[in-house]
């Protein structure tokens, strides 16, 4: 599984630090939705699922955390304790949010609007989801 992240240019002087974020040329997709999480309690893990076409940047922009991502034959944790730093996970992805410091707050811009149907809750279900993508593009390599 191949982790991508992106160090994005920050600006700054004597009166501090800016990082100006922009779809297409720091953002690898059009930005349709930004939410963040925040006061996120010791001991807790968010996120448990995969999103079916979903495209996501996640951003810790203050204090750290760590992302498990899955790809459903691979996992691999990584931190981001970087306010300049940001994690791009791809769709097909399971995420698991966790390990938030004291004052942490996870920015994620996301390629669409909310779409419950996107998402795939159930580990069992994205391991079939996965299984059966990856069958889909045996069988065109086939033909």
């Amino acid at each position: 599984m191949q982790v991508i992240k992106y160090v994005f240019q920050p600006h700054g002087d004597d009166r501090g630090q800016l990082v100006s974020l922009e779809e297409f040329k720091d953002i690898p997709f059009r930005i349709k939705r930004v939410y963040y999480m925040y006061d996120t309690g010791q001991g807790v893990t968010r996120g448990y699922h995969a999103h079916k076409s979903l495209q996501q940047i996640l951003v810790c922009i203050h204090g750290s955390c760590k992302i498990l991502l899955d790809n459903g034959t691979e996992k691999k944790v990584v931190p981001l304790e970087k306010p300049y730093e940001g994690l791009y996970v791809s769709n097909n992805m399971w995420r698991e949010m966790f390990d938030f410091s004291p004052g942490a707050v996870l920015m994620v811009l996301a390629s669409a609007l909310y779409d419950e149907s996107d998402y795939i809750r159930d580990y069992d279900e994205f391991l079939a989801f996965i299984k059966d993508a990856q069958d889909v593009i045996s069988d065109e390599g086939e033909k």
